[in-house]
């Protein structure tokens, strides 16, 4: 099986984690950013838009981190269960999982895009502080719903956790994490110790310069 994507890609991630958690060998295929964008043709040739990450198994494309990690859960027994076999329990995983996508991940990702030349000259720093608003907004919701000392669901560790994982680690250097916000500070510390995240963590570490609002030193 082929994965393509870039070790600091925050979905890349995802899917890595998923890779990791299920144990199922794989080639990565780092999409590089700069001259002479390699495998990038792969890439496009499977998936036009150009977006990773994706797979390739047996020749069969398949891209989207949270259906990536679903297929690697119904492929391989090993490692936990990504999406429990309980129909409401999978239901709580995938609508954590979307959560930490679209309220999480996209709201850092709309203030780190604001400091990208090739989007925008100038940052509109109002759209970084709703960003930020946001951020703030979601770590506080996310703080009543979060246990002492476990996942994201009761359900062990999950797809929820493999798209936690990543949506924190950079949700925290946009917007740092209140003290006050204790148990998601916890989880995010959780995640960040479990092997398959420190894995990601480890490998993103060469292309921090590429942060554009500078990648903090406490990581």
């Amino acid at each position: 099986m082929i994965l393509y994507g870039h070790p600091f890609s925050s979905y890349t991630w995802k899917a890595q984690i998923a890779f990791y958690e299920k144990e199922v060998a794989h080639e990565f295929r780092a999409i590089e950013t700069e001259p002479p964008f390699t495998h990038y043709d792969e890439l496009r040739a499977h998936w036009p838009v150009g977006q990773f990450p994706l797979i390739v198994d047996d020749g069969r494309p398949l891209f989207e981190s949270s259906i990536i990690a679903e297929y690697l859960d119904q492929r391989s027994d090993a490692g936990p269960r990504l999406i429990p076999a309980d129909p409401q329990a999978a239901l709580e995983v995938r609508f954590l999982d979307r959560i930490f996508d679209n309220h999480f991940q996209a709201r850092f990702q709309a203030a780190v895009a604001e400091y990208l030349p090739f989007i925008t000259e100038t940052p509109d720093l109002a759209r970084v502080a709703r960003a930020r608003d946001q951020l703030e907004q979601v770590y506080g919701w996310l703080e009543t719903r979060l246990g002492d000392d476990d996942w994201a669901t009761p359900y062990g560790f999950t797809l929820a956790d493999c798209a936690a994982a990543p949506a924190l680690f950079y949700a925290d250097w946009v917007h740092p994490i209140d003290p006050r916000h204790a148990k998601v500070r916890a989880y995010r510390a959780r995640l960040l110790a479990r092997p398959s995240v420190a894995r990601c963590v480890e490998d993103a570490r060469p292309y921090r310069s590429y942060f554009p609002l500078g990648a903090p030193d406490r990581d």
